[in-house]
């Protein structure tokens, strides 16, 4: 139980940090809004790239869990971050 639960905190983190790195994203290099990046890159068909761009911020997660020995939670934000790899891949193909 011990390992599913720490999976799960490392899946929190990174479903966090790849939202994080995407508001950040927008913050620093988007003249618009938050909420006008996110209509403009959805109706422009960039939304995929702007989730790619804040899934970084898990490579961040993922290492510094991993110098830390939290194998776990490592595997967590992996699998946020393959989450995230196919809800893109579901818009591209669906959209």
């Amino acid at each position: 139980m011990n390992n599913k639960k720490e999976i799960i905190i490392g899946f929190i983190v990174g479903l966090i940090a790849n939202t994080f790195g995407t508001l950040l994203y927008i913050l620093l290099f988007s003249d618009l809004s938050v909420g006008e990046t996110i209509n403009a890159a959805i109706s422009q068909g960039h939304i995929g790239s702007l989730l790619a761009l804040g899934a970084v911020l898990n490579l961040v997660a993922f290492f510094a869990f991993l110098r830390i020995k939290r194998d776990q939670r490592a595997k967590g934000v992996m699998l946020a971050t393959l989450v995230t790899a196919l809800i893109i891949l579901m818009y591209k193909v669906m959209g």
